[in-house]
């Protein structure tokens, strides 16, 4: 009797920019029985090497789910950051439990806000409670880039964006620019959607 091996074929997928309302909801939880999951996760990760990010949360390709990844190898020669490496996670029902540790700050960008740039000041260490892509329990704390990626793909979760943490002034001055990416008018070089006009 011959066996069949079950193949995923990943898929790339666009990633939702400024001004879509699911970047401003609260992601709901999901379950063992979530259906496709498994094909989810991988086509955010290929969604997520594409466009050359480090981080991907569900509602970035439209999903309003707990569900965020990171694959932050490509960052391991930035900053002295040599535990970068092999830093790749899924987080399923993830939930922050404690920030913690002086504040820093660093430029953050994001997928959703392509070509935009901004300091932004964090906790430098986070504990973080959530399941892994095979429905392990962990929970974990972290520090320095690791935490500061994992407080901004959480972020997603909750409806927030790298843009509302800035200073109000610099949010003022580009505010022309978001305004643009929420009409359609921004470049990227990665699959996106706009709000519809």
């Amino acid at each position: 009797m011959a066996t069949h091996e079950i193949r995923i074929t990943k898929m790339v997928l666009p990633v939702y920019v400024y001004g879509m309302s699911v970047l401003r909801k609260t992601a709901r939880e999901i379950d063992k029985d979530y259906e496709g999951l498994t094909q989810l996760i991988e086509d955010m990760y290929e969604t997520m090497e594409a466009s050359e990010g480090v981080g991907l949360a569900a509602p970035q390709i439209g999903k309003s789910i707990r569900l965020f990844l990171i694959d932050a190898t490509r960052m391991e020669d930035v900053d002295d950051e040599p535990d970068l490496k092999g830093f790749k996670r899924v987080f399923i029902n993830p939930y922050i439990t404690e920030e913690w540790d002086d504040k820093w700050s660093f430029s953050e960008g994001c997928l959703s806000i392509p070509n935009i740039r901004e300091d932004v000041s964090r906790h430098s260490r986070v504990r973080i409670e959530y399941y892994d892509e095979n429905w392990e329990f962990h929970e974990e704390e972290y520090d320095g880039v690791k935490a500061r990626i994992i407080q901004h793909e959480y972020d997603h979760l909750d409806g927030r964006l790298f843009v509302d943490l800035i200073n109000p002034l610099r949010k003022k001055l580009i505010g022309p620019k978001l305004r643009a990416i929420s009409k359609g008018n921004a470049d990227a070089d990665y699959k996106i959607i706009y709000p519809k006009k």
